[in-house]
């Protein structure tokens, strides 16, 4: 019986690495093609909550040197979405903004209707350096980028001033040294969206 179990569980590993670096038909086709849009040109539906799983997993999926995790999601769907908008337009409301800017901030912030929030926890005094830290957060929402492009959606990286208001990271509950890598909006076009120029490579590329 023990040896049963134990090919079991030898044939299991087999089975579950085999499903690892799988070369996706489309993978390629994914990666050239994904455009950013528009938060405020975006538009229901966006994704499930099935297609929110798989796209938080892929997010989670990056170079992580040190096993740390160091990052968090903090998801903003339906009336948490328009409490965060709220949170916004009262600060620029507080800061002489018009009735006009406040609800124009509004509709800008509530245009998606899914948004994550990446938070960067990296650690200070400890072996990995906060750099490394830092760009695999960042490695986490272009993840989330790619995979919500995969499902057919768009999206949208954003920071702008309210990733570094204190106020707003109070209201988020960042922990102290969190920082937000940004925003990133997800949902469906209003119109088609148009490819923006790229690099010259050649001016870029350099073979040592």
């Amino acid at each position: 019986m023990h040896l049963i179990t134990s090919l079991l569980r030898k044939i299991g590993v087999r089975m579950e690495t085999e499903k690892l670096n799988r070369i996706g038909p489309t993978a390629l086709d994914v990666l050239l093609s994904r455009r950013s849009c528009p938060a405020r040109t975006m538009t229901d539906p966006g994704p499930s909550k099935s297609q929110l799983a798989d796209i938080l997993r892929a997010g989670a999926r990056v170079p992580d040197h040190g096993k740390l995790s160091p990052w968090r999601f903090i998801v903003f769907e339906k009336d948490g979405r328009d409490r965060f908008a709220s949170i916004l337009v009262d600060i620029i409301s507080q800061g002489g903004a018009t009735q006009s800017q406040c609800d124009e901030w509004r509709a800008r912030v509530t245009a998606a209707p899914v948004i994550i929030g990446v938070v960067s926890s990296a650690q200070e005094m400890i072996k990995i350096p906060v750099w490394e830290q830092e760009m695999s957060a960042g490695a986490v929402c272009q993840n989330i980028l790619i995979a919500s492009h995969a499902l057919g959606f768009v999206a949208n990286w954003l920071t702008e001033w309210y990733a570094y208001h204190p106020v707003v990271k109070q209201q988020l509950g960042l922990n102290p040294g969190e920082r937000m890598a940004g925003f990133i909006y997800i949902g469906t076009p209003k119109e088609d969206v148009v490819e923006r120029p790229r690099p010259d490579m050649d001016k870029i590329v350099a073979h040592f």
